[in-house]
């Protein structure tokens, strides 16, 4: 007779229930932990013996094969199946594991296609087109048998010092909410035993972390907690079914996020209704010893983390392996390991894992393909942000002879690529001296598995301008100075190449990465938020030659740039753009493709402005009594949703359709196209509660739409709002709709309003939880011509 437990026709509840009854304390334990894939390898092969001596109990999670090695996508599916069989086959209940990996801005394997970082896809402002590139990413994943992704990043990232926003979807909660849901349900897909468990992170807060410093403290409290840092997980979590959690390093108001039941239970559970795994980011648990010293011991910190709701320990059972001594002891009770246990195996056998436990090997021809370039270079593209222009842009081949192409980004593949790219990710083990990747704690393995820089091709500027530009025009490369070595730098011949031209080119930015030569990036926050190096004086000194200049910025970093600003003719910027960054540059330079990007982010004048964001509190944008800092505007050098066209686009006047506090309002106008060019708007819409019972944004962005348009066409764009969209926290915490004034704004940008009404919401005050918010739905409608 079949266990129970292995019948596919039996409900997921009863087969929990019946495999927990039959599972000692140590195999219990054993699921709430991981083990490094190297440290199963021996002489480049899966180790029977080192398995035998490391997973006698089963094991929960394998922590990463592609972020770890230099394996190509076959190879490291079989080399899971070999781990995966053993499981299976040489353990007592044969519980198969799940590999976890990275895919913040494409699976980081070797071979996969590497799309532009989040930031670069937030500033599409296209959910639909992050949907296709999660797709793109599930099924490369899947194909190495990867069941579990650390991602997507939904921390609202308002301070730019902290070298991770190039990771985020950006600073305001409904545009990382409309991304993180797209993203989830790209990965995920309809039905987990198809698609990929999408772990979120951070929760909660990490990203405003005092002085933009990794993983320090944050100082929050609890309304903007919730009405800010917690509402783009609590749309994936209701939307998209997210089924994964991963928890911040940081302490919110003095409570450990890894060791907090007020954080993982009271607010992720209760309040917004999670029922998926938690998982700890690398070392958290340690840290609540070691770092945070709200433990004694890893025993200590092992009992707090998991009595707080952290149900896996990542990346392997460095304190859980304490679990089952503190049972057996009476310091925690068995109750509380079941209930975590119950939740992995809940998800495993979501995830078919039972049934379908190894994987066919992919062909590697199937990673990467023209399609999946294609969709790469398309987001490239859309990433562009179009911040300036005098009309320059965009070049016509047919009246230039000569391009200075300049900078440290003009024909480097390397600085195409952020932090969680392959292989920027992996120079933490490959570009490090030794065999303990430099103390990080990452193992590392020679021969065939150590990692590398193996990259996919990269179209750099270069190759990419030299393509869209023809045999026709002469593009000269002169790189001019080092992205970040002031030393290494050579003006004269950038400036010699720029009077040569018709028009000068300068790419500079940042370099992403993990490692201290790094500039941005996880480990690498800035105190300046100044362009390193030599790069301002190359952009200063190729201008003096009266060369037109267009400046391209591509980093993940949100760089002041008023100096830049002040000299170049064009203004571009992009977070790093990925494997097709050159390519998409040039359609946008060239004008094949309509610059439609828009800032996720405000850049800043100077970094004495921060936090400077779109959706500040009232009197929060603003310095009294005169209005202006002493010394500098209060304005920012870009606002969020700030970009340009090539098409030029005319708004007409506002309808609102009031509702109340339990009925949905309605606002609408028409958007024409009055250039000469196709082009793309994104139209945004904005609110302001004229007054509440606490202090609220001046304006908050709670909708958008993309609208193409050709010349002289005109659609209507029609936005509802759900009252739940309108609701704050209050006074007591609790998540509501207040009756009264509110003020509907519709423009190009949070500062290019362009229309904007108030009317009354009547009704009484109506309770709206968190996790039932209903996003803004959105209607574009071609209109009929003249």
């Amino acid at each position: 007779m079949t266990d129970l437990y292995r019948d596919p026709a039996a409900s997921v509840a009863d087969r929990v229930a019946d495999l927990l009854g039959r599972m000692t304390l140590e195999e219990k334990v054993a699921q709430l932990g991981a083990v490094w894939i190297t440290g199963l390898v021996r002489d480049d092969a899966f180790s029977q013996r080192a398995a035998a001596e490391q997973l006698t109990h089963g094991i929960g999670q394998v922590t990463r094969i592609g972020s770890s090695t230099g394996l190509w996508p076959d190879e490291s599916a079989r080399l899971l199946n070999a781990v995966q069989e053993w499981v299976v086959t040489h353990t007592r209940l044969g519980i198969p594991l799940v590999l976890h990996e990275e895919s913040v801005a494409g699976f980081t394997h070797r071979g996969a296609t590497m799309f532009p970082q989040a930031l670069g896809l937030a500033s599409t402002w296209d959910p639909d087109l992050l949907g296709e590139v999660a797709a793109v990413i599930r099924t490369q994943m899947l194909g190495t048998g990867a069941r579990m992704a650390l991602a997507p990043v939904l921390d609202v990232a308002r301070d730019p010092r902290w070298g991770r926003v190039e990771e985020t979807y950006g600073e305001s909660p409904e545009l990382c909410a409309r991304m993180g849901v797209a993203y989830v349900r790209g990965l995920q897909g309809g039905d987990l035993a198809d698609g990929v468990v999408c772990a979120a992170k951070h929760f909660l807060g990490y990203a405003m972390s005092s002085g933009g410093r990794n993983q320090a403290p944050v100082h929050l409290g609890p309304r903007e907690l919730r009405d800010v840092y917690a509402a783009p997980f609590a749309a994936a979590i209701h939307e998209a079914g997210l089924a994964g959690m991963m928890n911040s390093y940081s302490s919110v108001d003095g409570l450990p996020c890894a060791g907090s039941p007020e954080i993982l239970t009271g607010l992720l559970r209760d309040e917004l209704g999670f029922d998926g795994v938690v998982v700890a980011d690398y070392f958290a648990v340690q840290q609540l010893w070691q770092d945070h010293r709200t433990a004694t011991d890893p025993a200590d910190a092992a009992q707090a983390a998991l009595s707080a709701g952290l149900d896996v320990e990542l990346p392997a059972m460095d304190c859980y392996q304490h679990l089952p001594g503190l049972v057996r002891s009476g310091r925690l009770a068995e109750s509380v390991v079941d209930a975590a246990v119950e939740r992995v195996l809940a998800q495993k056998f979501r995830l078919g894992l039972f049934e379908r436990p190894l994987v066919d090997p992919p062909v590697r021809t199937s990673y990467d393909t023209p399609d999946h370039r294609r969709l790469a270079r398309r987001a490239a593209a859309r990433a562009l942000c179009l911040l300036a222009n005098n009309g320059v842009l965009p070049l016509d081949p047919e009246s230039l002879s000569r391009v200075a192409l300049l900078g440290p980004h003009a024909d480097d593949v390397r600085l195409l690529q952020g932090d969680y790219h392959y292989p920027a990710h992996l120079e933490i083990i490959y570009g490090s001296a030794g065999d303990s990747a430099d103390g990080s704690g990452l193992p590392s393995e020679g021969g065939s598995f150590r990692p590398g820089p193996h990259y996919v091709h990269h179209v750099t500027p270069l190759e990419g301008l030299r393509a869209a530009l023809g045999p026709t025009v002469e593009v000269e490369y002169v790189r001019g100075c080092h992205v970040s070595d002031p030393d290494d730098v050579d003006l004269s011949a950038a400036v010699d190449a720029a009077r040569r031209a018709d028009v000068a080119v300068v790419c500079v930015g940042g370099h992403s990465g993990l490692l201290p030569h790094s500039t941005v990036g996880e480990m690498r926050d800035s105190a300046t938020l100044e362009l390193t190096g030599a790069q301002v004086d190359l952009v200063e000194a190729v201008r003096t030659t009266g060369t037109p200049t267009v400046v391209v910025v591509m980093s993940g970093r949100v760089h002041v740039l008023d100096r830049v600003a002040a000299v170049a003719d064009a203004l571009l910027w992009t977070a790093p753009p990925g494997e097709e960054g050159g390519s998409g540059l040039a359609d946008v330079l060239t004008g094949a493709v309509d610059p439609a990007g828009r800032l996720p982010v405000t850049l800043p004048r100077t970094v004495g402005q921060l936090p400077v964001h779109h959706d500040q509190r009232s009197r929060g944008a603003t310095a009294a009594i005169w209005g202006d800092y002493s010394d500098a505007p209060v304005s920012p050098l870009f606002a969020f949703g700030h970009g340009r066209s090539y098409a030029t686009f005319d708004y007409g006047a506002l309808d609102v359709d009031a509702g109340s506090t339990v009925s949905a309002t309605t606002v609408g106008l028409e958007v024409t196209n009055v250039g000469v060019r196709h082009g793309t708007e994104v139209v945004q819409l904005y609110v302001r509660d004229d007054v509440a019972s606490v202090a609220r944004p001046d304006r908050e962005l709670i909708g958008f739409a993309r609208v193409d348009l050709d010349p002289g066409a005109s659609a209507r764009v029609t936005f509802t709002v759900d009252p739940s969209r309108l609701s704050f926290h209050d006074a007591s915490v609790t998540c509501v709709t207040e009756p009264g004034a509110f003020t509907f704004l519709v423009g190009a940008a949070s500062d290019d309003i362009r229309a904007e009404a108030t009317v009354d919401l009547g009704g009484e005050v109506a309770a709206h939880p968190l996790r039932y918010r209903v996003p803004t739905m959105v209607s574009v409608s071609p209109m009929a011509g003249p």
